[in-house]
């Protein structure tokens, strides 16, 4: 029995140790990108593009650009871009404008009525609607470029707010004909809305302003957002179109195309406004959505990437980048594993190897705190206010393990799902002013779909009782990281169990007939 027990002892331990190793690496590649972003900051390039590029007017009548706008069920933000869109500063007989439909609700009517109003003003504007929702957003985007007449292709998402100059800020880059993709990064008008929203905002400006400022700096490869970016079309027909089969379309054709010879612009001083999901729910859709395309992507694209004769470091960065999100099963197995591993050592007089591992995990947690530090003060945010979105940034990206863990393991298996819009309230309007209180994804019938707190929850009382058992112990320098995870995990569930509570009582109030009441 007791020679079963050491074996089981030594596995757990032997996980363990593996789990820390590899987090380790990954902290050490976060360092390596936060000193590139930090050089590029440094040298004033924007991304790696010579600045004639970025000023230089091209000559002649100004490039045929046919905008896209990819809408499913978005009633309370689909007109709001619309209206950007129409105030682009681009000549309206160069500009073209398609509206790529799939809604099933009263958005379409809404569009309609104000696509028409702005062909009455000259605007050259398509109302496309297909008979089925055949590749989601993928199928949308290749069934429009069909009937594109543009040289360029601008895509928003319908939570974007694009400013008027923004043709005219990314148009320059493409003077340069070995560009195919031109991405703005994402501002955030509801950053302030709440803390999930701030916390979404500082991960999203670490995204921006160090891996992809980065990645494009160092000439390594990045991809396009999915929205606030334009594309060369013959870029995106030259690498194969959009194809539906990973559920991060925008990912795929970027590798694709950056395989084919093309090179990718990044401007981080080109900002477009656009809506953060403000719902548990829909993040946690979001966040899957992205974790599992990225695998998904992997899976398929790797394999050419790590076979051509590409330099060794930008097949290095690829592997990073399009595996980084099987960093959550490790910080899910991470959870799992410490209080074994403190029970197993302390016994045996480990606290100084309890000490040791604590340091290694605190030298990977600090890589990810300067990393995502850096992204707000680039961003513009103070100090303090940098500094104090960083407890709640680490312990909610804990708390995501096991949805987006959940993602991983479901593209390495295959399995696969449909294409879930991520919903926006339209709380806040192209100025920050709040909207009609009235006006919410769950009242609109948006609510998020399928939300499982349970798992999130459960763990979080694991990790109270690992902590409580440690405290006893002895074992302090693991106190602060069990509480930190079990916050984390703790606040996921938490959102998300009343969210799925409200949503239950509007449904209810809906099916009464009665006008919803609204929370203030």
């Amino acid at each position: 029995m007791d020679g079963a027990t050491g074996v089981m002892g030594g596995l757990l331990l032997g996980a363990y140790g593996v789990v820390l190793g590899l987090l380790s690496i990954l902290g050490l590649h976060r360092w390596h990108l936060l000193g590139l972003a930090r050089r590029s900051a440094a040298h004033g390039a924007p991304s790696g593009t010579p600045p004639s590029l970025l000023t230089r007017a091209g000559g002649g009548e100004p490039p045929l650009v046919t905008v896209q706008l990819p809408i499913y069920n978005e009633r309370f933000v689909a007109c709001r871009l619309l209206k950007a869109v129409c105030r682009l500063d681009h000549p309206r007989d160069r500009l073209q404008i398609q509206i790529l439909d799939d809604s099933t609700d009263d958005t379409s009517r809404r569009l309609g009525r104000l696509a028409r109003r702005a062909r009455r003003l000259g605007f050259h504007i398509e109302h496309l609607r297909r008979p089925a929702r055949a590749g989601f957003k993928a199928g949308a985007l290749a069934e429009g470029l069909q009937r594109a007449r543009g040289e360029y292709i601008a895509l928003f998402d319908a939570d974007f707010i694009p400013a008027p100059d923004f043709l005219r800020q990314t148009l320059p880059a493409f003077d340069d004909p070995q560009v195919g993709m031109v991405q703005a990064r994402w501002g955030h008008v509801n950053r302030r809305a709440s803390l999930l929203t701030r916390v979404q905002a500082a991960l999203l400006d670490g995204h921006f302003l160090v891996e992809h400022l980065a990645r494009a700096r160092a000439g390594r490869f990045f991809n396009f957002n999915g929205t606030a970016g334009v594309w060369r079309r013959r870029c995106i027909e030259s690498a194969g179109g959009w194809q539906a089969r990973t559920l991060t379309e925008d990912l795929d054709l970027s590798y694709r195309a950056q395989l084919a010879g093309w090179r990718f612009v990044f401007l981080p001083d080109l900002v477009a406004p656009a809506e953060l999901p403000a719902r548990m729910g829909a993040f946690r859709s979001q966040q899957y959505r992205w974790a599992k395309g990225s695998m998904q992507t992997a899976r398929l694209l790797l394999g050419p990437v790590l076979a051509s004769r590409l330099p060794w470091r930008i097949r290095l960065e690829a592997c990073f980048h399009l595996t980084g999100n099987a960093a959550y099963l490790l910080l899910l197995a991470l959870c799992l594993l410490m209080w074994p591993a403190i029970r197993l050592r302390h016994p045996s007089g480990g606290p100084t190897a309890l000490t040791l591992d604590a340091a290694v995990l605190a030298a990977a947690t600090l890589s990810v705190a300067a990393f995502f530090h850096h992204g707000q003060r680039r961003a513009g945010r103070g100090r303090l206010e940098s500094l104090l979105c960083l407890p709640p940034l680490l312990g909610i990206g804990a708390g995501l393990a096991v949805n987006n863990a959940r993602a991983v393991v479901d593209a390495l298996r295959g399995r696969d799902s449909p294409f879930v819009r991520t919903p926006k309230d339209g709380g806040r309007d192209g100025g920050g002013a709040r909207q009609r209180p009235e006006r919410t994804a769950a009242a609109g019938g948006y609510g998020p779909a399928g939300a499982r707190p349970w798992a999130e929850g459960t763990l979080a009382l694991y990790l109270v009782a690992a902590l409580v058992d440690s405290a006893w112990l002895g074992a302090w320098p693991w106190v602060p990281w069990l509480a930190l995870f079990a916050w984390g995990f703790g606040y996921t569930a938490w959102r998300g169990a009343r969210e799925g509570v409200e949503a239950h009582r509007h449904a209810a109030t809906a099916r009464a007939g009665e006008p919803p009441r609204n929370r203030t």
